[in-house]
């Protein structure tokens, strides 16, 4: 099917970044909650993409990697990996955020007597 600019660039908005950024920033959250490392928040990052990707291609006929694979009537490969990687990189960068902002709040108020906020994300030691 072919597309026009804009209705891509809402899906993009509406799918990847309000739906999926949501929830990796809840999944951010989480994984800080856990006490867990960084590089989690990129491999579950990495697997939300995949069905983000799917929900995107299932309600907006958008490009899948794994359909690409499949069928001849799919958008190309190489368009569908852009995608995935594109969708990836904004999952990321919501879920580090929201556990960057998490883990400093953790820090802050369960040991306030050794550390005090710095910013958003960062804090220090008292003293």
């Amino acid at each position: 099917m072919e597309w026009v600019l804009g209705t891509t660039v809402s899906v993009f908005i509406g799918v990847v970044v309000a739906l999926g950024g949501g929830t990796a920033f809840l999944m951010g959250q989480a994984i800080a909650q856990a006490w867990s490392p960084w590089w989690h928040n990129v491999v579950y990052a990495a697997l939300l993409a995949v069905a983000v990707q799917f929900l995107s291609y299932a309600l907006f006929d958008g490009a899948f990697f794994v359909a690409s694979l499949v069928s001849s009537q799919a958008p190309p490969f190489g368009t569908a990996i852009v995608g995935y990687l594109a969708t990836t990189l904004v999952l990321v960068i919501a879920a580090l955020f929201a556990y960057r902002i998490t883990l400093v709040r953790k820090m802050v108020v369960q040991y306030p007597w050794l550390y005090e906020r710095a910013g958003l994300f960062n804090w220090r030691s008292r003293g």
